[in-house]
C-alpha cells in the first residue's frame, strides 16, 4: 500500500500533466498548503521562474490574521497574489491545486484571486 506522501505526489503529477496539456503558455498559480500556513506563487513554466509569490509567512499578512491555517488567511493570500500578479501585468493564469482537493483553504484562495481580478 502506498504512503500518504506517495499518493499526494501522484495526484500532484497527474494535475500538473493535465495543466501542461492545456495551459497555452499561461503562467501557473501554484498552491502549497501546510498545517500552519498557505503559500501561492505564479510560475512561468517556459522560463522556469517564479514571477510573483505570497504567503501567510509575510509580516504584513501575519499581523492581520489570527492564524495562517484557516479560510480567512487563504482569502487574504488570494487577494494579495492577485494584486501582485496584476501589477506585474499578469491577468490570465491556470490554477494548479497541487494534488489537494478543490475545497476549503484551496478553494478560498482561488475564489479570492478570481474576485481580485485574475482570470482562470
Amino acid at each position: 500500500m502506498s504512503s500518504t506522501k506517495e499518493l499526494l505526489a501522484r495526484r500532484k503529477n497527474r494535475v500538473r500533466l493535465q495543466l501542461r496539456q492545456r495551459n497555452d503558455g499561461k503562467p501557473r498559480l501554484s498552491v502549497f498548503r501546510s498545517s500552519k500556513h498557505i503559500y501561492a506563487q505564479v510560475i512561468d513554466d517556459a522560463g522556469g521562474q517564479t514571477l510573483v509569490a505570497a504567503s501567510t509567512m509575510e509580516k504584513s499578512v501575519r499581523e492581520s490574521l489570527k492564524t495562517g491555517a484557516d479560510v480567512a488567511a487563504a482569502k487574504e493570500v488570494g487577494k494579495l497574489i492577485a494584486e501582485r500578479a496584476t501589477a506585474a501585468g499578469i491577468d490570465k493564469i491556470v490554477f494548479d491545486r497541487g494534488g489537494y482537493r478543490y475545497h476549503g483553504r484551496v478553494k478560498a484562495l482561488a475564489e479570492a484571486a478570481r474576485e481580485a481580478g485574475l482570470k482562470f
